[in-house]
């Protein structure tokens, strides 16, 4: 490919409306360009990129044993309805009527149709278990598309659905697809960790993530878009939403001598309180109130040294969404309290609040807790004493960097990472909705027990960048380039130089090497500014010393180039393409 004729139009300045690195470096690169809010054209760079990483999706899926279908995007609604999930997934899914009046919904997620086909041609026990994915473009209507390919309202994934007789079968299977999956971002050149997660709306009671782990250098632009938790002597990682923690022990005494209700005027945050009333966090009784569903109060205890994580809370009451209650609900459903004032005591009779307390709160004696009365709190209260203690404790709580690890005694720590993949366990969520059913070796007739495996094809490439850039550009892994290799004749109204661009060019691409030759009649700074934003692993630049015989080459990730003789320029691309080693993985904890 000649550098004239390549459709790849840079850009000097980053797009106002591009927030991350990735977006900002595939629209200056000539990778992507935006067609609507969260929809982008892939140019041809892009989409070199996207079928290599597609091609080791394939190859190793395949070498696991799945098989490669492909699905409808266009899905009717009856499918849909058949699980529940029509209404529950709200206005993510984009939905469209035929000319008949027939609801459609475009392809968020797959469950429904290969539960439906698995339905149709599965139909006995010795038929499993089946593994069956796709590589095709979804849909889903974000509120708030940001972020470049990292979340837009169209993407392509690989899902894969699994189907099993018993849940010794499916758990095999999860762990195939486990190691499955940690070859395959291996080979992207990627470090990820497998990470404990929320199954959200596609539902299942185990879950796992794969997290690029993102880490930056001290000032540069912060990388990724979820915390994720880890322990620092055992394997045990979590996002932040699934992340759990031993709870801190609280050595903290009230300066309070007696139960009584306190003036507390102005104390509508912690550090007001801790500072003014000397009420340390540790012994507070915080709370919370939401609205589940647009429906339902939800207050929230917690101690007041820790945050609700909104996640957890969420599937705690069983809702589809989430949010903080409005101060005008707030006086309403207390009868009149605020920010800050808010607590369990005092609430009108018949107030509708389903209260959910976090395990932190077991433990308090002697606590601060607010009255439903403005600039009112109870110091020293005492549970069943004061109030009852809510019959049922669960986890509401984020994990914080130091928590001691929920598995050993290891101790939290955080980083940054991107989601790229995810594995469920579904078991019979959707083979028992829609009656999905085979015929067991007793003759009788069970749902499937089933699993789900997703991976974010142009979320990998855009992660990718996230993880290997710098001022400069892309620094893409060996595996993911568009090519792998630029020549770069500095003058090309020098005969010496651009013959010799071109012999070497010919060279490579006559041995298979992906190549590309920087033929414009462009300034030498024009050039190389242009092979290090788009990320070419490798520069070979035929400049003064072409007389001699000598191509200075470059490797994109090192500062240092070397002079080669023309005559051993292919043996080194070939030496540095075959030594490109991907990420070693780190040891992965076990899937179930």
């Amino acid at each position: 490919m000649r550098m004239s004729k390549l459709l790849a139009p840079t850009l000097r300045e980053n797009p106002a409306e591009a927030e991350v690195v990735s977006h900002q470096l595939l629209v200056r690169a000539g990778y992507i360009r935006r067609l609507a809010n969260g929809v982008y054209n892939y140019l041809p760079l892009m989409w070199r990129v996207l079928r290599k990483v597609e091609q080791i999706v394939r190859e190793e899926m395949d070498r696991a044993g799945a098989q490669e279908l492909l699905m409808p995007i266009l899905q009717p609604a009856e499918v849909w309805q058949s699980s529940g999930r029509w209404d529950i997934y709200g206005d993510l899914m984009m939905r469209v009527k035929d000319r008949h009046g027939r609801e459609y919904g475009l392809a968020p997620t797959a469950e429904e149709v290969i539960t439906d086909i698995a339905t149709k041609e599965v139909r006995s026990y010795r038929q499993l278990p089946v593994n069956l994915y796709q590589i095709q473009t979804k849909y889903r209507d974000e509120i708030r598309p940001r972020f470049g390919l990292l979340r837009g309202r169209e993407f392509i994934m690989k899902d894969a659905y699994s189907f099993h007789s018993n849940q010794a079968c499916m758990d095999l299977e999860y762990e195939n697809m486990a190691r499955t999956y940690t070859r395959i971002f291996n080979r992207c050149g990627l470090e990820t960790r497998m990470v404990r997660s929320d199954s959200g709306a596609i539902g299942g009671s185990v879950s796992h993530e794969y997290m690029v782990l993102t880490r930056i250098a001290e000032g540069e632009q912060e990388s990724g878009e979820n915390d994720v938790f880890y322990c620092d002597s055992c394997g045990y990682a979590a996002n932040v939403e699934r992340a759990e923690s031993v709870l801190a022990e609280s050595h903290e005494v009230s300066p309070y001598n007696a139960t009584e209700i306190v003036e507390t005027p102005g104390a509508v945050s912690l550090e007001i309180m801790h500072r003014q009333f000397k009420m340390h966090p540790e012994l507070i009784l915080k709370s919370l109130i939401y609205i589940a569903d647009e429906k339902t109060p939800v207050m929230a205890l917690i101690r007041g040294d820790y945050d609700v994580e909104e996640v957890k809370l969420q599937n705690a009451v069983v809702a589809n969404e989430l949010r903080m209650a409005t101060a005008e609900e707030v006086d309403r459903l207390t009868g009149g309290s605020a920010k800050g004032f808010i607590g369990p005591i005092g609430l009108p009779e018949n107030h509708g609040i389903k209260i959910v307390a976090d395990a932190s709160v077991h433990g308090l004696k002697n606590f601060f807790v607010a009255v439903n009365q403005v600039n009112k709190h109870l110091v020293n209260a005492n549970w069943n004493v004061d109030l009852s203690i809510p019959a049922s404790l669960v986890d509401i709580r984020r994990a914080r960097i130091g928590d001691h690890c929920p598995e050993c005694e290891g101790t939290l720590q955080m980083t940054r990472g991107i989601e790229v993949g995810n594995i469920f366990q579904l078991g019979t969520k959707y083979s028992s909705s829609m009656s999905a059913t085979y015929t067991d070796e007793d003759g009788t007739e069970k749902p499937f027990i089933m699993g789900c495996y997703g991976i974010g094809v142009s979320r990998t490439a855009a992660a990718a960048i996230e993880r290997f850039h710098d001022k400069f550009g892309i620094i893409w892994p060996m595996a993911l380039a568009p090519y792998q290799a630029i020549v770069v004749p500095v003058n090309v109204q020098d005969e010496t130089q651009m013959q010799l661009g071109m012999d070497v060019f010919e060279q490579l691409e006559a041995a298979g090497i992906e190549v590309v030759l920087d033929d414009r009649d462009e300034r030498a700074g024009v050039k190389f500014k242009d092979a290090d934003l788009i990320g070419f692993p490798i520069r070979i630049t035929a400049g003064k010393k072409a007389a001699e015989g000598l191509l200075e080459v470059k490797l994109r990730d090192q500062s240092a180039a070397k002079d080669i003789p023309a005559a051993e320029v292919l043996a080194y691309v070939q030496q540095q393409i075959k030594e490109w080693r991907p990420f070693a993985q780190s040891a992965q904890p076990t899937a179930v």
